[in-house]
């Protein structure tokens, strides 16, 4: 099934990819060697979008490559879409067990808190189960 392209991921440059892989290393680099890192923080910070700290680019390898840190930070923050449908959860659910990046527009776009991708359920099922989730007040 085709995707509408806001659901889609979006295509990074490989300049601008390697451009914040080196940004991200570079803070590392600097709070290694026992450098100040708040300005380069923040000019990445201002760069991106974002407001990460320090414990951020110290932490992303326990997740996996500076690459994955960096295209993470690059995808739409909230690629939302009000009208999504089940066929088009059920195409995400699929790309989402290959590709993180779909499992980031299926937790935006769906209710439940924390839907999961188990090996033991079709796409199908687990979509259902994500929508038969019906949030409680405390």
């Amino acid at each position: 099934m085709e995707l509408r392209a806001e659901l889609c991921e979006p295509e990074i440059a490989p300049e601008r990819l390697a451009e914040v892989c080196a940004a991200v290393e570079r803070i590392e680099e600097l709070h290694w060697r026992g450098e100040p890192t708040e300005a380069a923080i923040a000019a990445f910070n201002a760069d991106t979008g974002y407001d990460l700290d320090l414990y951020a680019f110290l932490s992303y390898s326990s997740s996996g490559p500076v690459e994955e840190f960096a295209r993470g930070l690059l995808w739409p923050a909230w690629p939302k879409v009000p009208d999504i449908t089940r066929d088009e959860l059920i195409e995400i659910v699929g790309r989402a067990l290959t590709n993180p990046f779909y499992l980031h527009v299926l937790e935006v776009n769906v209710t439940h808190p924390a839907p999961v991708l188990r090996d033991d359920a079709t796409p199908e099922e687990i979509v259902d189960e994500i929508l038969s989730y019906r949030p409680f007040a405390l």
